[in-house]
């Protein structure tokens, strides 16, 4: 991570961290280094629900013109579309102002390339620098109103599917960038949609909703008799399913499943599937079965791409729910994903209980530790100490990770085991002492 981009752009808490004066100069430094490798670069611009996008993005084209860059305005758009629109159009650079899972007072910006791919860690190193080294003014760039990035996108989503007639579907929105977009795709295929959370009022984005609150959804699945629900969230990069019978499916089963798929057609590439450090031991086992290989990357989707692109694998993702499907798309897609379960469940001729069950979840818990900043896990030698002993308490049958998080004031643990209350007893336990340390 740099000075000001984490791990998925930049974020902050908005008139703190994050201020229209910043963004500002963000979009000025970003629009300099795109115009320094040549031409008059522009830059497609899509938003989440947030109530601060707006004056946000005012700040960011203001920035993008003024360094001589051209800037498209597409509105409340989810961020795998401005990847997908950024790309089909031809254009230098996508930008998307979106805090994507945080609650409504953060907000973010993150870049993508011409080729709809995140900015390389080179690209971001040299914004940084012109962020603290502003760059002269040039000619103003121009303003566009953009027509026709929803349809660029809706048409892409709907050539992949085979169809969803006659199928009941559960979508909570997260009421966040998807909410007009996804009930619109799956009534367009065929399916029959109940819509959960698709009133954004610029303050209830992921508010007890979407891709965090799984069980809402869920329930609302078993209810009311669906096939299938899916949980998006705030900018629809990700998105977690429940079956039919009301049981969460999360990113690591969604792996398993399209593995199981592309396997059996001669197309998982290299006999490789991408997932992360904190993919379950269940998913490892569960490839393994089928004569594939798991291959863990750093968390974060940026990683988890960067992996895929070194292994020429085609399928990766996390637990949490970003799934990348390197063949149709540069980013995770929560929309993309659902499609591709239900093509397979469509083709196979079974519910989503019966696939999900090709992966047997090892016990496994996550915890977030609020910190006020985030510790140096080996310099600390009272959390060091707390991870050797954890360590050596699971005894070869288990998994430890603690990490600081590159989105979230958080340090994360994640312990997993063939004990599940030893799982939880050591996962409580470097939790407490992370909390005391960094309180």
């Amino acid at each position: 991570m740099g000075k000001y981009f984490g791990t998925d752009g930049i974020r902050g808490i908005v008139g703190e961290t994050l201020t229209e004066e910043f963004v500002a100069r963000l979009g000025r430094a970003a629009g300099s280094v795109l115009a320094s490798r040549g031409g008059r670069p522009t830059v497609v611009i899509g938003r989440d629900t947030r109530g601060s996008g707006e004056a946000l993005e005012a700040a960011l084209i203001e920035g993008l013109c003024g360094a001589g860059a051209d800037a498209i305005r597409a509105g409340v758009l989810p961020t795998p579309a401005v990847a997908h629109v950024a790309a089909a159009l031809g254009v230098e650079a996508g930008a998307v102002i979106s805090a994507s899972h945080n609650p409504h007072e953060w907000n973010g910006i993150k870049f993508f390339d011409g080729a709809g791919f995140k900015l390389s860690d080179d690209l971001e190193a040299a914004i940084e620098r012109a962020l603290d080294d502003p760059p002269a003014g040039g000619a103003a760039g121009r303003l566009q109103q953009d027509g026709k990035s929803v349809a660029l996108y809706e048409a892409h989503l709907q050539g992949l599917s085979v169809g969803l007639s006659g199928l009941r579907v559960v979508v909570d929105c997260a009421n966040g960038a998807a909410s007009d977009v996804a009930p619109r795709v799956l009534e367009t295929l065929g399916a029959t949609v109940m819509t959960l959370h698709a009133e954004p009022d610029g303050a209830n984005i992921n508010a007890g909703c979407g891709a965090l609150h799984p069980e809402v959804m869920a329930q609302a699945a078993a209810v009311h008799g669906a096939d299938l629900g899916l949980a998006l969230d705030g900018d629809a990069d990700r998105v977690i399913f429940a079956d039919e019978q009301g049981r969460v499916v999360d990113g690591d089963q969604v792996l398993a499943i399209c593995a199981e798929h592309l396997k059996g057609a001669g197309a998982l590439a290299g006999d490789v599937v991408v997932g992360t450090q904190l993919s379950n031991l269940g998913l490892e086992i569960a490839l393994r079965r089928m004569g594939a290989e798991l291959a863990r990357a750093r968390v974060g989707d940026r990683y988890v791409l960067e992996e895929m692109q070194r292994r020429s694998a085609v399928l990766g993702g996390e637990p949490s729910g970003h799934t990348i499907f390197l063949n149709h798309a540069t980013t995770g897609d929560g929309l993309l994903t659902a499609i591709m379960v239900t093509n397979v469940m469509r083709r196979r001729g079974e519910p989503l209980s019966a696939l999900a069950g090709l992966m047997e979840r090892v016990p496994q818990t996550c915890m977030n530790v609020a910190v006020g900043r985030a510790p140096d896990l080996q310099a600390d030698p009272v959390i060091a100490r707390a991870i050797e002993s954890a360590t050596a308490a699971l005894n070869g049958e288990g998994r430890l990770v603690v990490r600081p998080s590159g989105t979230e004031p958080v340090v994360r643990v994640m312990v997993e085991g063939l004990d599940p209350a030893l799982v939880q007893q050591v996962a409580e336990g470097i939790a407490q002492t992370i909390e005391a340390r960094c309180a």
